[in-house]
């Protein structure tokens, strides 16, 4: 029993840890990126550019990762390291990062680093990949990738692959399966409207 509660405080003082180093990789992301010639100023914390704030949150996310790989903390560190991954060009190590998040069981951050990867897949040119991902997300919706939200960048990837038909097909069923009234507007609903008008 001793050993039990040792190995569980343990634990449970290596996800405070990691949660607070998280935290502060967070805010490094969320960190200003200054306009164009504007210098920086020591008491308001930014960045020269989104590449410079990726690089800088992509070391700390790494460093959740290595100091506490067992964690749950570190799995949303490597799905951060995954979207910085991409920012910064980097596709094959956004890719790796983003298949490996993708297998947690958390259905909820899987299913955000699918959506993710998914775009990774279109970015580099690999619709029909990002496509089964898509259709996967649709079949099983999370709280964090709603069906909707599956669907319009679905229709969005069938759209950029040259095929047209595939798309308004998939805007037509996200206007019938999010019907929009005056006192409760589906903002899926007027996505897919838009879009369709500009498929005309």
């Amino acid at each position: 029993a001793a050993a039990a509660f040792g190995s569980w405080y343990f634990m449970n003082q290596q996800d405070l840890k990691a949660s607070v180093e998280l935290g502060d990789a967070t805010r490094t992301l969320d960190t200003p990126v200054r306009p164009a010639g504007m210098p920086p100023q020591p008491e308001y914390p930014s960045f020269a550019s989104a590449a410079e704030r990726a690089t800088a949150a992509h070391k700390q996310l790494q460093t959740v990762v290595d100091s506490y790989p067992h964690t749950k903390s570190a799995d949303f560190a490597r799905y951060f390291l995954g979207l910085t991954a991409e920012d910064l060009g980097d596709h094959a190590a956004a890719e790796s990062q983003l298949k490996a998040v993708a297998s947690v069981h958390d259905d909820d951050l899987a299913a955000l680093a699918n959506f993710a990867l998914a775009s990774v897949y279109r970015d580099t040119n690999r619709p029909k990949d990002a496509i089964a991902i898509y259709k996967q997300l649709i079949d099983k919706p999370t709280a964090s990738v709603s069906k909707a939200t599956a669907q319009l960048e679905l229709a969005e990837t069938y759209k950029a692959n040259g095929q047209p038909v595939d798309a308004k097909q998939i805007y037509e069923q996200v206007q019938k399966e999010n019907p929009s009234s005056p006192v409760a507007p589906s903002a899926a609903n007027q996505i897919a409207a838009q879009r369709l008008l500009e498929l005309k």
